[in-house]
């Protein structure tokens, strides 16, 4: 089973953009409960964005507008589109994903990736 994979990361300019890509292992990969979360220096970790139990996309306020979350599901791979970087979007960023998954419940966030690097500079 291992370890979600994410790649992608990396050091941009201001307005620019990143796709970042999380490679699940077949045997969890779910069409729900996929998420993007990402941790700064000193912070708690967030969730950027995600698709929920029920299938809808969620974002946090600061990432609305710019960025996507997508899937494929023939690949077991999830993505995060980030358009129009900030610096404030400079973090950690980790995919996770619910073992479990059930639509009659929220999901739970335990299995997780070892993060990929996103630097974006003003």
């Amino acid at each position: 089973q291992g370890q979600l994979v994410e790649s992608g990361g990396g050091s941009v300019q201001a307005g620019g953009s990143l796709r970042l890509s999380c490679a699940v292992p077949k045997d969890i990969y779910r069409w729900a409960c996929s998420a993007w979360f990402r941790q700064r220096p000193g912070e708690e970790r967030e969730k950027v964005a995600s698709i929920e139990e029920n299938f809808a996309m969620d974002y946090a306020d600061s990432v609305k507008g710019r960025f996507t979350i997508s899937q494929d599901p023939d690949e077991a791979t999830v993505y995060l589109q980030m358009n129009n970087l900030k610096p404030e979007d400079s973090a950690m960023y980790y995919c996770a994903a619910d073992s479990r998954w059930s639509p009659a419940r929220a999901c739970s966030w335990d299995v997780w990736g070892l993060g990929t690097r996103v630097t974006v500079s003003s």
